[in-house]
């Protein structure tokens, strides 16, 4: 999923060199919403392989 977060990003700043701001917008958008998804689930992955080590 970070690399879909990283591709969208890298998609976002092509696009926007090239001049086409609806789609370095859009995928500006699915960039930050993958990261944000992404990052969630890393702490909450986290948080459960220090309880289960703890037991």
């Amino acid at each position: 999923m970070l690399r879909a977060a990283i591709a969208f990003f890298i998609l976002a700043i092509v696009a926007f060199v090239l001049g086409a701001n609806g789609v370095a917008g859009l995928s500006m958008e699915i960039g930050r919403i993958l990261l944000i998804v992404f990052l969630v689930l890393a702490v909450i992955s986290f948080f459960i392989n220090m309880i289960g080590k703890t037991r």
